[in-house]
């Protein structure tokens, strides 16, 4: 009778560890994060470093070449697609897409601005200068010009420091894209960003500023 209980305990041990191993941690939620700016193993370190401000994160996976960031945290703290994508902002790079599977199976994800053109739509091409160093400087800039109600394209060049944009004139301005690109913290021919901000930005993006 010992030994029936004894193998009955082991075969319920066997069922849950199967089980879990089959269909995950019920209780976290899976985070996909794909990252921009991300060059070298010190920038996977302060990446990761900063995403262990949240505790409980566990099952961190960077690969560089695709700027891939996964990782797994407790479902009851309900972590959302703004946190994670500020805490990517504090790290010094850039959320492209994000991604969140949900313990019980549902999937959030970040939304991508698609600009929607009607009749009135007048397309103006525009290039303006915006200041900036490198592939993160990049990625921020077009992030925040492509977020713009309005915006249709927007190609920022590393070496010559123009912006390239294309925009519906009776959805948004050249001066509401300017502004919004200098709260991320670069400096524009038309607005210019405030000290606290750009002093937030990481070592390699701190560009000349424009005077």
């Amino acid at each position: 009778m010992k030994n029936l209980i004894i193998i009955i305990i082991i075969s319920v041990l066997a069922f849950t560890i199967s089980s879990n191993s089959l269909y995950g941690q019920s209780d976290r939620d899976q985070i996909e994060v794909q990252v921009d700016g991300l060059g070298c193993p010190f920038c996977a370190y302060g990446l990761e470093k900063k995403f262990k401000e949240f505790k409980g994160i566990k099952d961190v996976k960077i690969e560089m070449e695709t700027g891939q960031f996964n990782f797994s945290y407790p479902s009851e703290k309900g972590m959302t697609l703004e946190q994670v994508e500020s805490q990517v902002d504090k790290a010094g790079y850039t959320a492209v897409t994000t991604k969140i599977i949900r313990a019980d199976g549902t999937i959030e994800e970040s939304k991508q601005n698609i600009t929607e053109l009607t009749d009135e739509s007048t397309i103006v091409s525009k290039d303006i200068f915006v200041a900036g160093n490198c592939g993160m400087c990049k990625a921020r800039i077009e992030k925040t010009a492509k977020s713009i109600e309005g915006v249709v394209k927007a190609e920022w060049d590393k070496d010559n420091k123009m912006l390239k944009l294309e925009y519906d004139s009776s959805q948004t301005s050249i001066g509401e894209v300017s502004e919004s690109i200098a709260k991320a913290g670069h400096d524009t021919k038309y607005s210019k960003a405030e000290d606290g901000v750009y002093n937030d930005l990481p070592g390699c993006c701190q560009y000349e500023r424009v005077q």
